[in-house]
C-alpha cells in the first residue's frame, strides 16, 4: 500500500469514529426538538409522590391502625363512604383479585378502605372483603395527602413500601391491566420489609 492510500484508509476510519461517536448526540437532540415521547407502558398514572402519614380506627377491632404500620408492602387504597355504593363495592372486589392474582407475591400487597364518613360498613361486606383495613379516616390527616375530595373516592391508589402515595388507576379501572402493572412493580420493587 502506498502512503496516500494508507492516509485515505486513515482519513476513512477518522470520520466513521467520528459519525459513530456524534451520532447520539443527533439522535437525542432531533428527538428532544421534534418533541418525540416513547409510548407508556404502564396503565396507572403516576402522580406526583407524596409521603402518607397519619392513623385511623381499624373497624374491624377497634385498634390503631398508623399508614406506618403499612411500610414494606404495597397498598392498594380506596377511599370511600361507609354506606359502599356499586362503585365503591366494584374497586374492592378489583383490588382483592388483583392481590390474589399475584400467586406467590400476593404477601407483599395489602388493601385498605379508607372510610371517609361516620358510616360503618356492613358486615356481610366486612366478611366479603376480609383481610382489608377497614379504616375510619374522616377525621384523619390520612386523606388531607391523597388529592382532593372530588377525585379521592373516584380512583384506586397505589402507596410504595416506603409508604409514598406514587400512583393511580382510571375510574373505571381495568382489573387485568391494574394487575400487570402490580405485577411489573413487585418484579422490579427490592423493598421488603
Amino acid at each position: 500500500m502506498s502512503n496516500e492510500q494508507i492516509q485515505k484508509t486513515n482519513r476513512r476510519k477518522f470520520l466513521l469514529l467520528l459519525a459513530l461517536m456524534c451520532a447520539p448526540v443527533v439522535v437525542s437532540y432531533t428527538l428532544y426538538f421534534t418533541d418525540y415521547r416513547p409510548e407508556s407502558t404502564h396503565y396507572g398514572d403516576l402522580i406526583p409522590i407524596v409521603k402518607v402519614l397519619g392513623s385511623g380506627i381499624n373497624q374491624s377491632d377497634n385498634t390503631i391502625l398508623r399508614m406506618k404500620d403499612l411500610h414494606g408492602k404495597w397498598v392498594l387504597v380506596t377511599v370511600d363512604s361507609g354506606q359502599c355504593d356499586e362503585a365503591c363495592k366494584e374497586k374492592l372486589y378489583f383490588m382483592r383479585q388483583v392481590r390474589l392474582t399475584q400467586g406467590k407475591e400476593k404477601h407483599r400487597i395489602e388493601r385498605l378502605w379508607l372510610i371517609n364518613d361516620n358510616v360503618g360498613p356492613d358486615n356481610e361486606l366486612i366478611k366479603q372483603y376480609e383481610d382489608t383495613y377497614f379504616v375510619s379516616a374522616k377525621d384523619s390527616e390520612i386523606l388531607r395527602y391523597i388529592e382532593t375530595q372530588e377525585t379521592q373516592t373516584k380512583h384506586i391508589y397505589l402507596i410504595d413500601p416506603i409508604g409514598n402515595l406514587m400512583m393511580r388507576f382510571p375510574e373505571d379501572v381495568d382489573g387485568t391491566k391494574m394487575g400487570h402493572d402490580l405485577k411489573r412493580l413487585l418484579h422490579v420493587s427490592q423493598i421488603e420489609h
